[in-house]
């Protein structure tokens, strides 16, 4: 129960202000204010001059908080006791220092968190957070001296939220503040130098309540509207009209799912005396009708962003300079450069008003902030123009249009979250580079930057071609990402368009693309898991397995939201296959490229062909996902495929949809529960009715039932009546189709199956490896005849497709008796031992 003997003792001291106080304030004298912002996280304040800051910060946006139990005792020693921790402060001493400062465990039962913290303690084991930018780095190493560091050096991560000491204290001392304007908060200096303002975290292993402790004072992370996490294509090219519709068009005719176009710095004119590294005018030579193109594009549900280097300022030769120089007091005449500075809060309405929100009036539909120049403002000098920047594009974002507000920047600093998507610059083309990015997009997720967004394949330096097995690597993990966005500097052999590579190539980068879309309505609701819990979409092992030492140890590995969890490939293949060593927590896991089921809590070294990828999903675990048909995120009524996964008797999952593109997420939102559950023979799958509402959701939806690792049951029922099942032979999964669209309605699916012990466990990876190196064979000799035996291990996959319930199991059989007589079978074909040993290394086949 919270206790209130501090208010009276409080009155009889006379030491209350008549100030209205920010709430669960647990403590206040003439220079002392501590409040209670959860049971674990509390803000201590010191102010000599008695003014306290009630002020939003940078960092701290977020002045009322809810209900916390909590009980003060006075007397010499101030002392405040949540469930989780004890604070003493000696009353009227004032700066805290480590004589006069002390917070502990609540508790000091056995299996209870311990810690004893003194203000001077520093931190051991932070779990560190993220970096402003990859920019000059060849995976975590600096490739040329710059200011923020020499070459050769590793780059160090700044400190993030978390640490494995379970306690974390927050300096806000020095942070610069909102100044309260009431139409767009500005930013304002602190008025007492001498101050702290303090923010203590206790946590223990507990890091998810620790995150979203942390929101409940810095905010939290915004949902990116549902486009974002489609595929983002951007080049760094002198583009024209006409070759930015042919791009769009070929990407859709060569089947490729595409939502965003991202047009570099060559929208504007370049050459001196037209514009430069900074631009505000479109080519008009490049671009006839800017305002037709984005019409059409939208048209064609794209969504466009433009780069900007506003550093420049700008200059007479803008044709928006004579209304800038006007609203800035300028004479137009004069020709004199209208200055960037962020701090000026009159240049940054003038530049919304004037030039950026009319451009955003004709169809651009945010912004690729691009800034590189000088770090602080040159009036403000304590303020980050990355991080000043991005918040106000942002927020100009928030009150001028209807619509979601996203940017894309480089990261500076805590409160930058608020603030998405992150930007990572020019990144390396290496292998070096391609193994860094897994471990520092996860680790920013410390800090709650979820949204990185780097350049896929990479940019620029390392090698000066596109590797085709290294760029689909790159595009597996960047399918597995927050942002999945290609680009490359302005390069001619640098050409990244999927058409280039040959065939095989083609196709793997179509179906990594297209396994993005299908995985989009789990991404997006994991996306806001994000924002109401804290936890990012890619984040650390060590969340959910705090205790365990491997899921530190294993950087590179990362939950890809609740039920999947990613091993990357990070380095190049050996012969036919790259072999990945992984650790698996406790439990199962299905191995989505093989269709195999793995026992957890071990580490296993498996092998995957350059179309295959190390995604594991949670044993029995319900997922929405797409179909591979869809071509963009713009629309809401796409149909569902409920996938249910082997292994546990059951599972369950919130799917989560909104509008997709407005600012009421927060409150206008729906979801459909999806569970299921296995008894005896029976599984039984339900789509529970919809709940919830927003604007323009759709009545009807079309959903699907996908069982992997099934063969066809011999009953299956829809809402109690009978109803048809098919078989997808590729996944080696039972699909049925629902026939009830109706999202308000309740709709259960129940399966029966026979008894087997035909198994169907890893057939998928044996199936898809053999058919295609049998395919090669014929290339290799075109008059080749497959024997019986041989020739169906080629086309078990279709076979099950025609199968029925009853002779699918022998149809498996009979391809796993011929598999295991491979060798023997290879050798009735005619091949010699070199083409045997070829081919069985082709298949990664093991006896």
């Amino acid at each position: 129960m919270k206790t209130t003997i501090l208010t009276l003792f409080a009155a009889l001291a006379g030491l209350f202000s008549a100030k209205a106080e920010v709430s669960n304030v647990a403590y206040r004298d003439h220079q002392v204010r501590f409040t209670v912002i959860s049971e674990g996280t509390v803000r201590l304040e010191y102010a000599p001059d008695g003014q306290f800051t009630d002020n939003k910060s940078f960092m701290a946006v977020n002045r009322e908080y809810e209900p916390v139990d909590y009980n003060v005792k006075c007397g010499s020693w101030i002392e405040i006791t949540t469930p989780v921790l004890k604070l003493r402060y000696k009353k009227g001493t004032g700066k805290f220092t480590d004589q006069n400062l002390i917070i502990t465990a609540a508790s000091t039962k056995k299996g209870a968190f311990q810690f004893a913290w003194k203000p001077g303690m520093k931190q051991q084991q932070n779990l560190k957070g993220t970096f402003r930018t990859l920019d000059g780095y060849d995976g975590d190493v600096r490739t040329f001296d710059t200011p923020e560091g020499k070459k050769g050096e590793h780059m160090e991560l700044e400190d993030g939220v978390l640490a494995r000491d379970g306690w974390t204290l927050i300096d806000d001392s020095k942070s610069l503040l909102f100044d309260g304007d009431p139409q767009w908060e500005w930013v304002t200096e602190r008025k007492c130098p001498d101050g702290q303002d303090w923010y203590f975290l206790a946590y223990g292993t507990d890091y998810k309540r620790a995150l979203k402790d942390y929101t409940r004072f810095a905010g939290k992370m915004p949902l990116p509207p549902r486009y974002a996490f489609g595929y983002w294509w951007s080049r760094y090219w002198l583009y024209s009209d006409k070759e930015v519709r042919n791009l769009a068009k070929d990407l859709r005719n060569y089947g490729f799912p595409l939502d965003v176009l991202v047009i570099d710095m060559d929208w504007h004119y370049t050459e001196e005396g037209r514009g430069g590294w900074t631009g505000w005018t479109w080519n008009k030579e490049l671009f006839p009708n800017y305002r037709r193109l984005l019409q059409d594009l939208h048209a064609d549900n794209l969504k466009v962003t433009l780069n900007l280097h506003p550093a420049d300022g700008v200059n007479y030769y803008e044709e928006k300079y004579p209304e800038v120089a006007r609203a800035m007091g300028v004479d137009p005449a004069s020709q004199q450069c209208i200055e960037w500075l962020g701090s000026d809060k009159r240049l940054m309405t003038t530049m919304f008003d004037k030039i950026l929100n009319p451009m955003m009036a004709d169809g651009v539909d945010f912004w690729w902030l691009d800034w590189q120049q000088h770090l602080y403002d040159r009036k403000l000098p304590t303020l980050k123009n990355t991080w000043w920047t991005s918040r106000c594009f942002f927020t100009n974002m928030q009150q001028y249009t209807d619509k979601r507000p996203m940017i894309y920047h480089r990261w500076s600093g805590l409160g930058n979250h608020r603030y998405q998507v992150g930007f990572s610059g020019d990144t390396s083309i290496s292998w070096a580079s391609l193994d860094f990015q897994p471990y520092f997009n996860h680790t920013a997720s410390n800090v709650l930057y979820g949204y990185w967004s780097h350049d896929l394949g990479g940019h620029m330096h390392g090698i000066n071609r596109i590797d085709p097995e290294m760029y689909i690597r790159w595009m597996q993990l960047g399918a597995m990402s927050p942002i999945m966005r290609t680009h490359s500097t302005k390069n001619a052999q640098l050409k990244k368009e999927p058409w280039v590579f040959d065939y095989n190539i083609t196709l793997t980068l179509r179906n990594t693309v297209r396994q993005r879309y299908t995985m989009a309505p789990y991404i997006y609701s994991m996306a806001r898991r994000a924002y109401d819990d804290a936890l990012a979409l890619c984040r650390p092992m060590y969340y959910d397995y705090p205790t365990v030492q491997e899921a530190y140890d294993y950087k590179n590995e990362y939950m890809f939201g609740d039920q999947m969890m990613v091993s990357p490939i990070t380095s190049p293949m050996s012969g036919h296959y790259s072999v990945q060593k992984t650790w698996l927590p406790e439990g199962e896991w299905f191995e989505l490229a093989t269709g195999t089921l793995l026992k957890g809590g071990c580490t296993v070294e498996r092998t995957y062909a350059m179309d295959e990828y190390p995604i594991f999903v949670k044993a029995g675990a319900v997922i929405p996902f797409y179909t591979d048909k869809v071509q963009h995120l713009q629309g809401n009524d796409e149909d569902v495929v409920v996938a249910v996964f082997p292994g546990a008797d059951g599972g369950s999952f919130s799917m989560y949809e909104d509008n997709g593109d407005d600012q009421q997420y927060d409150t206008e939102y729906a979801t459909t529960a999806l569970t299921s559950r296995m008894e005896g023979n029976e599984l039984t799958v339900t789509v529970g009715a919809r709940q919830g509402s927003y604007k323009d959701m759709p009545a009807q939806r079309r959903f699907r039932v996908k069982v992997y690792n099934r063969f066809l049951p011999i009953a299956a029922t829809v809402n109690g009546k009978p109803v048809h099942c098919s078989y997808c032979g590729e996944d080696f999964a039972v699909m049925v189709e629902v026939p009830e669209t109706d999202c308000s309605v309740e709709k259960v699916v129940k399966l029966t199956f026979a008894d087997t012990e035909v198994s169907l466990d890893g057939m998928k990876a044996r199936a898809h490896r053999i058919a295609k190196e049998m395919e090669a064979m014929k290339y290799r000799d075109a008059g080749v005849v497959f024997h019986r035996q041989f020739g169906i291990l080629g086309s078990v996959s279709e076979a099950l497709d025609y199968a029925d319930a009853a002779d699918q199991p022998m149809a498996v059989s009979d391809f796993m008796a011929s598999y295991q007589r491979l060798p023997e079978l290879l050798k009735a074909q005619k091949q010699n031992e070199e083409q045997i040993e070829a081919f069985l290394k082709a298949v990664d086949w093991k006896e």
